[in-house]
């Protein structure tokens, strides 16, 4: 979206009456232009002093409004006195949402590239994790998540066998294809470290050699205590954040 387009959606925002201080409108609407995606990752957003220009504001409340996008970051500065829309994502650990859902949120096409999808007997840390025998057979779906074609992370899926009985039907989306089944899970609980990225991962993910990994280990369970799946998934820690909001 070219400059002109930008500076009319913002107008759009900011028009009407509100008791916010403007630059915080103006702080608003350009997280909502980031967020319907008419300002993408890695876009160039308009100079300040077109900004000024176009809104009819003042330089000191556009610096204002950008220095805490910056601050938040949702904007990075760069030289040759550029701001542009963070690369970084964020994905707060407060929802239980897919991958695909993270992404469409935030104006982004979720892709995926897959690796494997088996069918087998499960691992002992499988075996664990979704509360079943060692003659229960698991499906197992390794892909490469992307968003607008970007690799982000690896994710393993792991699902006792009954509740998807042909792994190639399973397509973009594995929380699409369990709604449609009715297994999908309403509640999960989660665990996170961070690991070192090993030489296929860093080749798959196409991360520098000394890029660090955030594991996000998830355990996903339906209204009648079933386990349903058990994933792993490997994120860049150099493009992703996870959020927490906390209250007192």
């Amino acid at each position: 979206m070219g400059d002109q387009a930008i500076l009319d959606f913002l107008a759009r925002q900011l028009s009407g009456e509100s008791g916010e201080p403007l630059y915080r409108r103006l702080e608003d609407a350009i997280k909502q232009a980031i967020a319907t995606a008419q300002l993408k990752r890695n876009a160039v957003i308009p100079s300040e002093r077109t900004l000024c220009d176009a809104l009819g504001i003042s330089r000191v409340t556009v610096r204002k409004a950008i220095d805490g996008l910056v601050s938040d970051g949702l904007l990075d500065r760069r030289q040759g006195a550029k701001t542009v829309v963070s690369s970084r994502l964020e994905k707060s650990l407060a929802t239980m949402t897919s991958f695909s859902e993270d992404m469409r949120s935030r104006g982004l096409e979720p892709g995926c590239v897959w690796i494997s999808r088996e069918i087998s007997r499960p691992s002992p840390a499988e075996m664990m994790a979704l509360g079943i025998s060692g003659s229960e057979k698991v499906v197992r779906l390794r892909r490469l998540r992307t968003a607008d074609d970007t690799p982000i992370a690896i994710e393993i899926a792991t699902l006792p066998a009954r509740f998807v009985p042909d792994p190639q039907a399973v397509k973009e989306s594995l929380y699409e294809y369990l709604e449609a089944t009715g297994a999908l899970p309403v509640r999960a609980l989660q665990r996170m470290q961070a690991k070192p990225a090993t030489d296929e991962e860093r080749q798959l993910l196409a991360t520098p050699d000394d890029t660090s990994l955030l594991v996000m280990e998830r355990r996903c369970f339906l209204a009648d205590g079933q386990i349903v799946e058990f994933t792993q998934t490997k994120y860049r820690g150099d493009v992703y954040d996870f959020v927490i909001e906390l209250m007192r």
